[in-house]
C-alpha cells in the first residue's frame, strides 16, 4: 500500500476538484445549458433499459429517420453526477443530423466499477434493438464517454459483442474524452472508499490491459491542461489503439482543464465537436 505522501501526489494527479478553483461552477452551468436544451429540443427522458434504480437514458432523435447515433457516457468517477448534466451536448449533434442517447448507471458504492461496465453494456444492447423508433440507425453507432465515462468507452471497445448476441462491429466509432484506461491508482487515491476496488476487479476493468474487440476510427481527447497523469493515460491507449491497428487521432484541447474539454461539446464550430462530427460523416 502507498503511503500518505504518494496518495497525496495520487490525489493531485487524478482528481481534478482539487486542482481546478471553482469546479462547482462548471456543473451548475452546464446544468442550467442542460434544462434550456431539454426544453428546446424534442427528447424522450429517463427510458428504462433496465431494473437499477438509474438504468435509463434519454434520447434526443434526429429530425430525420436512418440517422447515425451519438451515445455520450457521463463521467463523475462512478460515483456521482447524471446526464442531466450533459443534455446540452445534444444541441450540435441533432442539429447536424444525429440522434443522441445520453446513459445514467447506478452508482458506487451502490454498485461496483464491474456491474457499472454491465449496465452500459446492456444500455448498448437497448439502444441497438431500439433506437429506430427514435429515427436513429442501429447500424450508426458512434460512442464518447468524459472521465469515467471515457473509461467505460474503452471497456465497450474491449467487449466482446458476438458473446452479447449483437454484431461484432456494434461501434462504428470510439471517442473517450480525459479516459481512464488503467484504473488501478484508484485504488490508492481518496475515492477507494466509495470504489472498494479490489487489484483483480481493476485489472478486469482496465481497458488497457485487454484486448480491443472494435474495429472502428478512434479519437482520444485529452485538455492540455491536465495532469501529466491524464496525458500518460490517453496517449498510451492511443498507441494502443494503433498497435492493433485502428485509425487513431490523440487530439489535445489548447490549455482545457479536466472540465474545460467538455463544455465544448455544446459548440458546434468548436472543432473537437467538429472531429466528432467528421467521424460520424455528418461535416
Amino acid at each position: 500500500m502507498p503511503d500518505a505522501q504518494e496518495t497525496e501526489r495520487l490525489n493531485i494527479e487524478y482528481l481534478p476538484r482539487l486542482t481546478v478553483p471553482d469546479a462547482p461552477r462548471y456543473f451548475e452551468h452546464a446544468a442550467t445549458r442542460s434544462e434550456l436544451a431539454r426544453e428546446e429540443l424534442t427528447c424522450h427522458l429517463d427510458l428504462p433499459y433496465g431494473s437499477g434504480d438509474l438504468m435509463t437514458l434519454d434520447v434526443f432523435p434526429a429530425a430525420t429517420k436512418n440517422a447515425p447515433v451519438f451515445i455520450f457516457i457521463h463521467g463523475g468517477y462512478w460515483r456521482a453526477l447524471s446526464k442531466s448534466f450533459y443534455s446540452e451536448v445534444a444541441k450540435p449533434f441533432v442539429a447536424a443530423g444525429a440522434t443522441v442517447v445520453l446513459p445514467d448507471y447506478d452508482l458506487c458504492p451502490k454498485v461496483t466499477i464491474t456491474q457499472i461496465v454491465a449496465e452500459i453494456r446492456q444500455s448498448l444492447r437497448w439502444i441497438y434493438e431500439n433506437i429506430g423508433d427514435y429515427n436513429g440507425n442501429r447500424h450508426a453507432l458512434y460512442l464518447s464517454g468524459h472521465s469515467a465515462g471515457g473509461h467505460l468507452t474503452g471497456m465497450m471497445m474491449t467487449t466482446d459483442w458476438e458473446a452479447e448476441g449483437l454484431p461484432g462491429d456494434l461501434l462504428k466509432g470510439a471517442a473517450p474524452l480525459s479516459g481512464l484506461f488503467d484504473i488501478e491508482p484508484h485504488r490508492h487515491t481518496d475515492l477507494q472508499t466509495d470504489l472498494r476496488l479490489t487489484a483483480e476487479e481493476a485489472a478486469a476493468n482496465s481497458p488497457q490491459n485487454l484486448d480491443l474487440t472494435v474495429d472502428c476510427p478512434v479519437l482520444c481527447a485529452v485538455g492540455g491542461g491536465e495532469s501529466g497523469s491524464f496525458h500518460r493515460q490517453s496517449r498510451d491507449f492511443a498507441d494502443k489503439c494503433r498497435a492493433a491497428g485502428l485509425t487513431c487521432d490523440l487530439y489535445e484541447t489548447g490549455a482545457d482543464n479536466h472540465f474545460d474539454i467538455t463544455d465544448r461539446l455544446n459548440n458546434a464550430a468548436d472543432p473537437l465537436t467538429q472531429a466528432l462530427l467528421s467521424m460520424m460523416e455528418l461535416t
